[in-house]
């Protein structure tokens, strides 16, 4: 069930559904999750750029912990739709209320950008918009052909919502846009997306990866979850198995950090070895792109990943 919270006049606060919720205990971090403050020249220029064409980025709305080394290198996630989500996911920082109408100038804005900042692949994320009827599907589409046509040599990766009780031409309006990369995230074990996702169904968003590769197998497809919030090794290898079963190519994993106390809490910091066992099981399974580490997060180091994504595709047609 989506959660639509109205905006309020006067100071709110970001999750005002979270308000009541007791305060969870926040862990003190271990010393392979620290990472330097943003400051650069380049972190300075690619902020420039972003306010410039009054652009939502995920890094900024989900206080991603790699924002000063994507940034400094002029990366940065685009999250189109507004910085507003429907939904009230226990685990995330984007702002949760009532959004605003769709801007028609975006898809042009971010496309300019892109071509602007010379990207040679990017990340177009977005929030979600259960109050609207196609869920945004179309609009997704139009940056997708927008960005095409101002920066015909960037390679385009998408990370949409589930399209949940949505017409299925939605998700198909997205998908014949012809990303690169289609990916959505599971986020987390079936077991547990009553208590950290509950506006989202595990098996509607693994189909939603699986009708993709239905549509066009040409395009890859990727998905990625977070660790550290009570799962098992075995649960996560049956979410890899699941994954392979609908044809995903590309899996992430991640460390869950908690953004307040009034988020879900941590279970525990999964240790740089547990990693790295979880990456050589996910290969040994099939996944033709695997990145597990603490840090990993869904847009990190998309561009050079893509690149070995194509590898490993043509490596494994040769074979």
């Amino acid at each position: 069930m989506a959660t639509v919270i109205d905006t309020v006049t006067g100071a709110r606060p970001r999750h005002p559904e979270k308000q009541s919720r007791p305060d969870t205990p926040m862990l003190r971090k271990p010393d392979w999750l620290r990472v330097r403050a943003p400051g650069s020249p380049g972190y300075a220029a690619t902020r420039a750029t972003v306010k410039e064409h009054g652009l939502t980025t995920v890094c900024e709305e989900a206080a991603c912990p790699n924002i000063g080394e994507c940034w400094s290198i002029n990366h940065a996630t685009m999250m189109i739709m507004g910085d507003t989500c429907t939904r009230a996911c226990a685990f995330c920082n984007v702002i949760t209320g009532k959004p605003q109408p769709l801007d028609p100038t975006e898809p042009a804005r971010v496309a300019d950008a892109v071509a602007k900042m010379g990207l040679k692949h990017v990340v177009i994320t977005s929030v979600d918009r259960d109050d609207l009827a196609d869920g945004g599907a179309a609009h997704f589409a139009e940056v997708v052909r927008a960005i095409r046509a101002a920066a015909a040599g960037t390679t385009i990766e998408i990370l949409t919502p589930d399209f949940l009780r949505k017409p299925t031409a939605a998700a198909e309006l997205v998908i014949d846009a012809k990303p690169d990369v289609f990916n959505h995230n599971l986020e987390t074990v079936p077991r547990l997306y009553l208590s950290i996702r509950p506006g989202a169904r595990y098996f509607h968003s693994l189909r939603l990866l699986e009708r993709v590769k239905e549509r066009d197998p040409e395009q890859f497809t990727k998905s990625g979850l977070m660790v550290g919030l009570g799962e098992t090794k075995e649960e996560v290898m049956q979410v890899m198995d699941d994954m392979r079963s609908a044809g995903i190519d590309f899996l992430t994993i991640g460390q869950y950090l908690q953004p307040t106390r009034k988020h879900a809490a941590i279970d525990r910091y999964v240790t740089p070895d547990e990693f790295h066992a979880y990456e050589e099981i996910a290969r040994a399974k099939g996944f033709l792109m695997v990145s597990a580490s603490p840090l990993t997060r869904s847009s990190h180091h998309a561009g050079e990943d893509f690149a070995k994504l194509q590898a490993a595709r043509r490596a494994k047609d040769a074979a």
